[in-house]
């Protein structure tokens, strides 16, 4: 029997796949045995109610999507309300995700919402700062670090950093994470793109510019994955075109503790279900028992290995990530 469980931190989740913020809602109940899924991660809310940005909202590419949602939201009060009785009646640890325009406000909404039935937050440091004129929080080590004080100052509860992948070097930008007390980063939110519309000569997106998502930004993301899992100590959750199991396989081996599916989900709904159900054949096709084994597996150029061999010595996650480090 494979295993299939990973521990991020002290949470235990029965598997590594979990949707992206965003893209997954109640209405899934209706498609996918919700008991079955690693995590629950919710659409992202802020402090205040947001209409969301001008539509159109998204344009469809060959390999994936732009989309300028603008975070819509009905606030906290519906989210303790309504949102986190739902899914308190599945299994699944509960991951909230907020977004703010301030590092206070972070710090004030996470108080706010660390309520019973929410295992984790979710800080979604790739929204504007409007003290930076709208740059992201996450853009810069000095921003993120005061997001991620203010907000392990207001909750004890365990809080995962949202990266932006819209940065230079996004290994410094994780080592400010984790030095601020993020316990987990998920590497990460939509590279910003545009696309125009020939015929119109207008923009595409109501918004001008928006984030592109799918398996057209997998090896960036990948990439950027690795280089955070190099650089720090706390686990790693890859978030980025994971359409299939072979994209589970590659981000864990980059060093990656977990997933999240995003993309994936609105192309096929029961996406996530799919790929759980692959991935134990997968890990018994390669003799392997546990899905930790392949985290942090990547033979490095340099390494001399015939095949799939035993996995190296990993690190547990209690003492920082296995594998060596959304």
């Amino acid at each position: 029997m494979v295993d299939l469980s990973v521990d991020i931190g002290a949470l235990k989740l029965a598997n590594p796949i979990m949707p992206g913020s965003g893209t997954f809602a109640e209405g899934m109940e209706q498609v996918v045995d919700l008991n079955c899924i690693g995590a629950f991660v919710a659409k992202t809310i802020t402090p205040e109610i947001r209409e969301g940005n001008p539509q159109p909202r998204v344009t469809e590419l060959k390999n994936g999507m732009i989309g300028s949602i603008g975070i819509p939201s009905k606030g906290p009060e519906h989210f303790i309300r309504e949102i986190v009785p739902f899914y308190n009646r599945f299994t699944p640890p509960f991951v909230a995700s907020v977004s703010a325009s301030s590092a206070e406000e972070f710090g004030e909404l996470c108080a706010q919402i660390s309520v019973e039935g929410v295992d984790v937050i979710e800080a979604n440091i790739s929204c504007p700062n409007l003290k930076r004129d709208g740059e992201a929080f996450g853009m810069r080590c000095a921003d993120t670090t005061d997001v991620l004080e203010e907000i392990k100052k207001r909750t004890d509860l365990p809080v995962w950093a949202k990266l932006t992948p819209n940065v230079g070097n996004i290994g410094e930008i994780a080592q400010a994470a984790e030095d601020a007390g993020a316990d987990a980063l998920v590497v990460a939110n939509a590279l910003l793109a545009m696309a125009i519309d020939t015929e119109t000569f207008r923009p595409k997106l109501g918004n001008v510019m928006g984030g592109i998502t799918g398996p057209v930004v997998k090896p960036i993301i990948l990439r950027m994955a690795y280089q955070c899992a190099k650089a720090v100590d706390i686990p790693v959750i890859g978030c980025g075109g994971v359409a299939t199991v072979a994209d589970v396989a590659e981000y864990m081996l980059a060093g990656c503790t977990a997933v999240q599916v995003g993309t994936a989900s609105f192309v096929h709904p029961t996406a996530m279900i799919n790929i759980i159900d692959g991935l134990a054949d997968y890990l018994e096709g390669q003799g392997l028992n546990s899905v930790t084994n392949l985290i942090g597996a990547m033979v490095e150029p340099g390494n001399n290995a015939e095949g799939v061999v035993e996995a190296p010595s990993i690190r547990t996650v209690g003492g920082g990530n296995e594998g060596g480090g959304v």
